[in-house]
């Protein structure tokens, strides 16, 4: 009889508060970037599933791309990923004086 070596699934809470694991992030070569697949990844950099180095090289981002989802996050919650949302929010406040 053999004894196999059996590695555990690490996983960390991912956006909607289920287990996440290296095997339920996005394919590297996803190019429709939903709220849910930016929150994965935001979730399991998060988490340490994934280093941050890793995920802008896995999924080819720039880490002001990343950080911008985080920050999208952390100032919103998961709607602040939306990319319309995204413009309303970085839409300049008009200024009184000239309007």
């Amino acid at each position: 009889m053999s004894v196999k070596n059996i590695t555990p699934t690490i996983s960390v809470v991912g956006p909607t508060g289920e287990p996440l694991t290296l095997n339920d992030l996005p394919p590297s070569n996803t190019k429709r970037w939903v709220i849910r697949r930016k929150a994965e990844v935001v979730a399991a950099v998060r988490g340490g599933l994934l280093s941050l180095e890793d995920a802008c090289q896995k999924y080819t981002l720039s880490v002001e791309e990343f950080l911008s989802w985080q920050r999208a996050i952390d100032q919103d919650g998961l709607l602040g990923l939306r990319v319309t949302r995204v413009q309303d929010y970085r839409k300049p406040k008009p200024d009184p004086i000239h309007h």
